[in-house]
């Protein structure tokens, strides 16, 4: 299924695009505060941070709803939101601790501690979850990332369901302010980086 929406191409997502989803994902969050802190060294950054972004993509593709945005041209893929529907349970990922210890090497330990931070203030309510909204470093700041938002929270609308999320740096708090969320809780990694979790109620 396609939509046209500002220009450009949303569609569902199928299982065979992991890769592509995965290496945009690395490249747009790769160095964002929270890789940074998870991953000090940029060199073992680079290396790990594919591996480690491709366990939440396969959770993703499994489990949530996947939607990006492709280059009108060259069909390329320029955007991509992974959203959870936390309306019922679903399981965690498959091996995740194996996985996240392979994938992290020497990070593992603040992965963990990063999971119960964002866990301690998760909300309990029904909700759809924005895990990742990534846009490939050459194409931010074109909307990209606005129309997938708003793409997705339509349906919310339509069903009359909130939305939450964590943003990780001020610039994209304050995009998604613009979009409806409000700050509904502060988290502060020990010795790192600030995340704002925020909620959307349904508008409409």
């Amino acid at each position: 299924m396609t939509y046209a929406i500002q220009e450009l191409v949303i569609r569902h997502v199928s299982p065979f695009d992991t890769e592509e989803i995965t290496d945009l994902v690395a490249a747009a969050m790769g160095d964002g505060p929270v890789a940074r802190w998870l991953q000090p060294d940029p060199v073992l950054r680079r290396r790990t941070a594919p591996g480690y972004f491709e366990i939440f993509v396969d959770y993703a593709l499994q489990y949530g709803e996947v939607y990006s945005t492709a280059d009108a041209e060259d069909g390329r893929m320029c955007g991509v939101a992974l959203w959870f529907p936390l309306t019922s349970l679903i399981p965690p990922p498959a091996d995740y601790d194996r996985r996240i210890k392979e994938a992290t090497e020497t990070a593992s330990d603040r992965v963990h501690v990063l999971d119960a931070a964002i866990e301690a203030h998760h909300p309990v309510e029904p909700h759809h979850y924005l895990a990742f909204l990534a846009v490939r470093p050459d194409r931010q700041n074109e909307g990209i990332g606005s129309a997938l938002l708003d793409r997705h929270h339509a349906r919310l609308d339509r069903a009359g369901l909130p939305a939450y999320l964590e943003a990780n740096d001020p610039r994209n708090r304050d995009l998604y302010l613009r979009h409806g969320y409000q700050v509904r809780s502060v988290i502060q990694l020990p010795a790192g980086p600030l995340l704002w979790g925020m909620w959307r109620a349904p508008m409409g």
